[in-house]
């Protein structure tokens, strides 16, 4: 596939993850618990999804831009796997931790442009 193929399926991953923990952190951050909505198990599934999506993606993007396999990642790239493992388990935050629910939908994007910062300028 080609470069812009494999930075679709990324952005396309992202953008589910960060559907669902947003929508989870909304839900929370407004004093409702997980048992009263429908929509808790299609959201997990969303962040899940979405999460593998984005990593393989990630993966696809890394082979076409020349990190050749069994090399060492560049630290760019060690510090989105670090992100991609933080947002992975901020899914239990939200119900777990209603007073950092609010806080959550605040980090999201700064996640997100973190991201996105590593990936255009790989700073290391």
């Amino acid at each position: 596939m080609s470069y812009a193929a494999y930075k679709l399926i990324h952005i396309f991953g992202l953008f589910a993850l960060f559907v669902a923990l947003a929508g989870m952190a909304a839900h929370a951050a407004a004093g409702h618990s997980k048992e009263e909505t429908t929509s808790y198990r299609t959201l997990l599934a969303l962040h899940g999804l979405g999460a593998l999506i984005a990593l393989t993606g990630g993966f696809g993007l890394m082979a076409r831009v020349g990190v050749m396999h069994g090399e060492m990642f560049p630290g760019w790239i060690w510090g989105k796997l670090l992100l991609w493992l933080i947002l992975g388990g901020l899914v239990a935050l939200p119900y777990r931790r209603r007073g950092l629910a609010k806080a959550l939908l605040v980090a999201l994007p700064l996640f997100g442009l973190f991201g996105a910062y590593l990936a255009n300028y790989k700073p290391f």
